[in-house]
C-alpha cells in the first residue's frame, strides 16, 4: 500500500480518537462550524489547495514518465540542494510537474521589489502611496515574475528533464533554431502558466479564503513530502537502524525543536510607551500606557531564504565540489550561518524603523518612560533592537543548521528536513498566523478561543 495512504490512516485514527477523548476539541470545531462565513472560507481555502496537489502530479507533455520515475527515484534524498528544492515543491520539481518551479520565481521577484522599494526612489514613492501604490507594486511584481520564468524555466528543463534523457524522441526536435525547441518552447510556456495559476489561486486563498494563500502553498508543499519522509526513516531505522526506540527519541526532539521554533516566533521584546493626557470637551484623552512589541525574530525566514539562495551561487560555480553541494559539509554549514547572521541584521534594518516609531509616537503624544523624545528615542529603540536581534539571529542560525546535524547523527535527508530550516519556519508561522485568523472570527462571535488560555497572538 502507498506509504502516503498508510500515514493518511494513521493521522485519520488519531484525530479521531482526539475527538472523542478531547471535549474542549469538539465543541471547538462545532463552534467553527456554526459560523457560516468561517466555514465556508475554510472549504473555499481546502478546495484550491486540492487543486494545487492534484495540478502536482500533472507531468509536462513530452517526458517519459517511466524513464522521469527511475531517474528521480533517489532525489529527495540524493544530499544535494536540488533535493531542498524538491521539498518546497512538494515533490512536483522531481517529477517535472506543470507547478515544478511552485512560488519561487515569485518569491524571487517579491524579494527583488522590496530591496528596489529601498534603493529606487520611484518605486520608494509608490510604497508611500497607499492601496494605489500597493496594486502597482503587486503589478510590478508579477511581470518581474514572468522574467524570471523565462530564465529559469529553460534552465530546469535543460539541467534537469533533458540532463535525465527524460523527453519522448517525438518531441526532441529543434524548433525556431532553439535546440530540443519541439519540447522546451511548449514546455517553458506551461511553467510559466502553472506558476502564475498557483499565484492566482493564492490570491483567490487569500482574499476569500482563510490566511495567506502563497504561504500556505508553500506549506502545502513541504507537509505533502511528510508521509513519505516518515515512513523512510522508520523503514530505515527497523531495517538497519537502532530500531522503534530512536525513532521515539526522533519525533521527541522534533517535538522540541518545534517547540523552539514557535517560541522565537513569538518572543518579543515590550517598550513601554505612556501617553500625555489630554482634555477635549468634557473628555479626557491619553494617558495610558501601552506597549510597542519588538519581535526577537523581527526579519522571520527571510533570512534563510536570502542565505540559501546565495548558497546556490558556489554549487553552480564549482559542480563537482562537494563543499558547497553537500548541504552536511562543515564549511556550506559555516558560510550559511554568518550568511544567516548578517542578513538578519540586514533585513531587521529595513523592515524595522526606529525613526518612524519616534516620529509616530511623537504625533501622538506618546513618550517612553526615562527617554527623552526625539534622537534619544530613536537611538534607545535602535539599540533595543540590536540587542535583541543577535539571539534572534543566532536562534535562527542554529535553526537552519538543524537538518546537517540531525543527517550527521544518522537521520534520513528527507526526514531531517522537518528538523529546521526554512521549512520547519515556515510550517510553524503558517500554522501560527491561520489558528490567529481562525480564533479573531471565534472572538467576534463570542465563542472561546482555540486555547483554553490565553490567546494564540501571545500570552499577556
Amino acid at each position: 500500500m502507498n506509504t502516503s495512504i498508510i500515514v493518511g490512516l494513521v493521522l485519520v485514527v488519531i484525530i479521531v480518537l482526539l475527538l472523542a477523548t478531547n471535549k474542549k476539541l469538539r465543541e471547538t470545531i462545532k463552534n467553527i462550524y456554526k459560523i457560516e462565513e468561517l466555514r465556508k472560507r475554510i472549504l473555499f481555502t481546502l478546495s484550491l489547495l486540492l487543486i494545487y496537489r492534484l495540478g502536482s502530479f500533472v507531468t509536462l507533455p513530452g517526458v517519459d514518465h517511466a524513464i522521469l520515475e527511475e531517474a528521480t527515484k533517489n532525489f529527495a534524498s540524493d544530499g544535494s540542494l536540488l533535493g531542498l528544492l524538491n521539498v518546497f515543491s512538494g515533490g512536483a520539481f522531481a517529477q517535472a510537474s506543470i507547478f515544478a518551479l511552485g512560488v519561487m520565481p515569485y518569491i524571487t521577484a517579491s524579494i527583488i521589489i522590496q530591496l528596489l522599494g529601498i534603493m529606487v526612489p520611484y518605486f520608494r514613492k509608490m510604497q508611500r502611496e497607499g492601496e494605489s501604490g500597493r496594486r502597482r507594486m503587486n503589478q510590478w511584481t508579477r511581470f518581474l515574475t514572468i522574467v524570471v520564468l523565462l530564465l529559469q524555466g529553460p534552465a530546469y528543463l535543460y539541467s534537469q528533464v533533458l540532463n535525465w534523457g527524460a523527453v519522448s524522441p517525438a518531441c526532441s526536435g529543434d524548433l525556431l533554431g532553439i535546440p530540443q525547441g519541439q519540447f522546451i518552447v511548449p514546455a517553458v510556456t506551461i511553467l510559466i502558466a502553472g506558476t502564475m495559476f498557483i499565484m492566482w489561486l493564492g490570491e483567490k486563498i487569500t482574499d476569500k479564503g482563510i490566511g495567506n494563500g502563497i504561504s500556505l502553498i508553500i506549506m502545502i508543499g513541504i507537509v505533502a513530502r511528510l508521509p513519505q519522509a516518515f515512513m523512510a526513516e522508520l523503514g530505515a531505522q527497523m531495517d538497519g537502524g537502532w530500531g522503534i526506540i530512536a525513532f521515539i527519541v526522533e519525533l521527541i526532539f522534533l517535538a522540541l525543536v518545534f517547540m523552539l521554533a514557535i517560541a522565537i516566533v513569538q518572543a518579543v521584546r515590550r517598550i513601554p510607551v505612556q501617553y500625555a493626557k489630554r482634555i477635549v470637551g468634557n473628555k479626557q484623552y491619553g494617558g495610558v500606557r501601552q506597549y510597542i512589541p519588538l519581535k526577537l525574530n523581527a526579519a522571520n525566514v527571510m533570512p534563510i531564504i536570502f542565505a540559501q539562495a546565495l548558497m546556490f551561487i558556489p554549487g553552480l560555480i564549482w559542480p563537482n565540489s562537494a563543499t558547497w553541494t553537500d548541504i552536511s559539509s562543515f564549511w556550506y554549514n559555516f558560510t550559511l550561518v554568518v550568511l544567516v547572521v548578517a542578513f538578519t541584521y540586514f533585513y531587521t534594518a529595513i523592515i524595522v524603523n526606529p525613526q518612524m516609531m519616534a516620529d509616530d509616537m511623537k504625533r501622538n503624544g506618546g513618550f517612553i518612560p526615562g527617554v527623552k523624545p526625539g534622537k534619544s528615542t530613536v537611538k534607545y529603540i535602535d539599540d533595543v533592537m540590536t540587542r535583541i536581534t543577535l539571539p534572534g539571529s543566532i536562534f535562527l542560525a542554529l535553526i537552519t543548521v538543524l537538518p546537517a546535524v540531525a543527517m550527521t547523527l544518522g537521520i534520513q535527508q528527507s526526514f531531517a528536513y522537518f528538523f529546521g530550516g526554512t521549512s520547519l519556519l515556515i510550517m510553524v508561522g503558517v500554522v501560527l498566523d491561520t489558528l490567529k485568523q481562525i480564533e479573531s472570527y471565534l472572538l467576534m462571535r463570542h465563542y472561546d478561543g482555540l486555547m483554553k488560555t490565553g490567546r494564540i497572538q501571545g500570552r499577556y
